[in-house]
């Protein structure tokens, strides 16, 4: 397992001035997405909270609800390293305005998304893992993250199941 990290709920931090991650890391990593209850796992390769640079590499599951949220006052960018997935954003009602489907280079599909303006957003997993780098501006704050207030709260399991299924059928898609 990659060396000198701190784990705590589904987060590992890393201690290194220079991290390195390999195939082995990844696979050690989806086994921890697999047992954790809400099915993702991130490695912040970032040393501390209060970084100016956010750099994670995240595993979520197939079936892992991400409920709708917009990030204010900072751009995030994700780059699809294995799986596909659909990005779906909203309006501020909970219309969906655009669905990009995302995957690795090879796939042919956009593997590379920046988003610089707040947009409602989520993801519906169609591989049974979505392995990708994120990197948005720092420092961490949780008020920057505006959940939508129209989705289902992450702590009701069937709403978000019903949710994410009334959205795969929505977009037509067959996650």
């Amino acid at each position: 397992m990659l060396p000198d990290l701190t784990y705590k709920g589904e987060v590992f931090h890393t201690h290194e001035t220079l991290l390195k991650v390999c195939a082995s890391d990844i696979a050690i990593l989806k086994e921890k997405a697999m047992a954790n209850d809400r099915k993702r796992i991130r490695l912040c390769c970032h040393r501390n909270v209060s970084d100016s640079l956010h750099e994670m590499l995240i595993i979520h599951v197939k079936d892992a609800y991400v409920r709708p949220h917009k990030h204010l006052n900072k751009s995030e960018s994700l780059h699809i390293l294995e799986g596909s997935a659909d990005v779906v954003l909203f309006d501020e009602y909970g219309l969906v305005t655009k669905v990009i489907s995302v995957g690795e280079f090879s796939s042919g599909r956009k593997f590379y998304y920046r988003m610089v303006t707040p947009h409602y957003h989520t993801l519906i997993i169609h591989s049974d893992f979505l392995v990708f780098h994120e990197t948005t501006k720092g420092p961490f704050e949780k008020s920057d993250t505006i959940l939508a207030p129209w989705a289902p709260q992450e702590d009701n399991a069937a709403s978000c199941q019903a949710y994410r299924e009334n959205l795969i059928k929505h977009i037509g898609r067959n996650a």
